[in-house]
């Protein structure tokens, strides 16, 4: 599994917010909920992305943005239309005074905004949390991207435009699938665009050599690989397998699949919390919870176990 179909695991398994808003300009959101990834599709009309740093994007209908968080943002009619509301940990939506909000209310199944409708319709995916799978794609991210609707020919926005609007047994499982499937389709035709500024890793999946390598040690991390195993693996030498990998990737093999092996480790703690440390150890590749919990320590300052409880650094 590639860090791109572990940022579609990681969400789905912790659940997203998911939400319709039909709007009337002049109307201005700002965003301080602290949430490491949100998706903004605008169905109709047209808005502005304002990060607090940083230059304001103009979306049309059918341009996706993403947002990385924590820091805050604006989505609006205009960048110069004041905020009418503030969203908040959580989701909770107060006037830019802490009070409750009274010209933008519940108007339909997952849908919100001014009561008389409006003529901009934006489809905002949430994902609360990420794992350190995830962590790893969206550290090479910038803070704020965006996908043209004349970039790709997608049916997955009109689909989940359609489908958020229902109310029916099992709803909340397609509207999630739908939504994962959006993000990683938008993701993945950004990354293809010429000059993009992907993750290393991920150009090297082209790569014959490198790719095949990087395919065994995602796929395979509990393999007591070594260097001369991966060259076997992949039909070159050593020496070959070395220098192609750390050219293409970016760092060598041992390093990447080190790397690889503890953000598995990180993330299975959290989703198998009755999992004891050692099995948990022997499916990412080491042989002990003790080597496990020494190079967990080295790379993220505490141990598994304070790790899986949340306590901090």
């Amino acid at each position: 599994m590639d860090p791109l179909a572990a940022l579609l695991d990681g969400p789905r398994a912790h659940g997203a917010f998911l939400l319709r808003s039909v709007l009337t300009p002049p109307w201005s959101l700002r965003i301080e909920d602290e949430a490491p990834l949100t998706i903004v599709a605008v169905v109709a009309g047209e808005a502005w992305l304002v990060p607090d740093h940083g230059d304001a994007t103009h979306l049309e209908a059918g341009d996706i943005a993403i947002a990385l968080g924590p820091d805050p943002y604006l989505f609006a009619d205009d960048p110069a239309t004041p905020p009418q509301a503030v969203i908040l940990p959580g989701q909770e939506c107060r006037t830019p005074d802490g009070e409750h909000l009274i010209d933008l209310v519940d108007v339909g199944v997952r849908t919100w905004g001014t009561p008389a409708g409006g003529t901009t319709v934006l489809l905002t995916g949430t994902y609360p949390r990420v794992g350190e799978v995830s962590r790893r794609l969206l550290a090479a991210l910038p803070q704020t991207l965006l996908v043209r609707a004349a970039d790709w020919d997608s049916p997955l926005v009109p689909l989940l435009a359609t489908e958020i609007g229902k109310d029916v047994p099992g709803q909340e499982a397609v509207l999630d699938r739908l939504l994962d499937l959006l993000l990683i389709a938008a993701l993945r035709t950004w990354f293809a665009r010429p000059g993009s500024p992907a993750p290393a890793w991920y150009h090297a999946h082209d790569d014959p050599v490198a790719g095949r390598a990087l395919r065994l040690l995602q796929d395979q991390p509990a393999h007591p690989w070594t260097v001369a195993g991966l060259a076997a693996g992949t039909g070159v030498s050593r020496a070959a397998l070395a220098r192609r990998f750390t050219a293409t990737v970016g760092e060598p093999p041992m390093a990447y699949l080190a790397a690889w092996r503890l953000a598995l480790a990180a993330d299975l703690l959290r989703q198998q919390p009755d999992t004891t440390i050692g099995a948990i150890a022997r499916q990412v590749g080491y042989g002990s919870a003790f080597a496990l919990s020494a190079a967990f320590k080295r790379e993220y300052g505490r141990s598994p176990q304070q790790y899986r409880t949340r306590v901090p650094a």
